[in-house]
């Protein structure tokens, strides 16, 4: 049992004092679900060798009652291993490979996209010491120098909502990604999200997005732990003309989750499939 009822916790932090990787912001959530305690021991980038002596270069990293854990999925499987009778975050084997399922998803879809588009904030609200590292590794890792990278989001931004469209298709059929409940596919897509809010200058979803529900409940799990006051708002994106459609408004009247209770429930997504008009 952890002492004192709280885990050590090695965060990843901007100068704001938010968790900027979303593998820790996962790990925070997963602590918390389990209704245990933080013990943050705070820092950036570099010196992660030095602040967790040498156990590791990578973070989330956890001390559990004197047992060091590493990786956020790691971390995730020992706290349902270790305290059993409290919530559960994985649960069923399948909840896993599913969850990494959407991750990726979301990965390819929105952080890939946001990161070209907030590279440069990234780096800008990184601890001072952090910045030269920041620097060179991402501009290493897109081949780019980061005020090239930036170039043109006022393009890409409009783009990523449209593609969300899946995620807002299981969320209008259920609460939670996990259910009634949420659980560690909740924590982990959330996490995109709180990514975003970590460094976005400007808004990546509209205001009326049917994900801001879900998301603003997540924000608000566990006391509020997703309500830095170093985060930013992510809900006010502006459209310009010509920009594409940021959601499916007609999604409601069918689609892969839609359920067949009888000619009545399928009555409006036949009409539109034979081109007449509803009721």
């Amino acid at each position: 049992m952890a002492d004192d009822n709280k885990i050590t916790l090695y965060d990843l932090q901007l100068s704001t004092g938010a968790t900027i990787s979303p593998f820790v912001w996962a790990t925070k959530y997963a602590i918390a679900h389990k209704g245990l305690e933080l013990d943050i021991v705070p820092g950036g980038f570099t010196g992660i060798m030095d602040r967790t002596g040498g156990k590791t270069e990578r973070l989330p990293a956890i001390v559990d009652d004197g047992e060091w854990v590493l990786d956020s999925w790691l971390i995730a499987e020992h706290l349902d291993r270790k305290y059993p009778d409290r919530p559960v975050l994985i649960g069923d084997p399948g909840v896993k490979p599913l969850t990494q399922l959407v991750e990726t998803w979301l990965w390819q879809q929105a952080i890939s996209p946001w990161m070209t588009c907030f590279l440069k904030s990234y780096r800008d609200l990184s601890l001072p010491q952090d910045h030269a590292y920041v620097t060179e590794s991402r501009e290493r890792m897109f081949g780019r120098r980061i005020d090239e990278i930036i170039v043109g989001r006022e393009d890409r931004l409009p783009a990523v909502p449209p593609k969300l469209e899946l995620l807002r298709q299981v969320l209008r059929e259920h609460k939670w990604l996990g259910g009634d409940a949420p659980n560690y596919a909740d924590y982990r897509a959330l996490s995109v999200f709180l990514f975003c809010a970590s460094v976005a200058d400007t808004p990546v979803l509209t205001d009326d997005d049917p994900l801001r529900d879900w998301i603003e409940r997540g924000f608000d799990l566990h006391g509020g732990l997703g309500r830095h006051p170093g985060m930013h708002p992510i809900f006010g994106l502006k459209l310009r003309e010509g920009d594409p459609e940021p959601f499916n408004k007609a999604a409601a009247a069918g689609g892969l989750v839609s359920r067949n209770t009888g000619p009545q429930s399928t009555a409006a997504e036949t009409a539109r499939l034979k081109g007449q008009p509803a009721g």
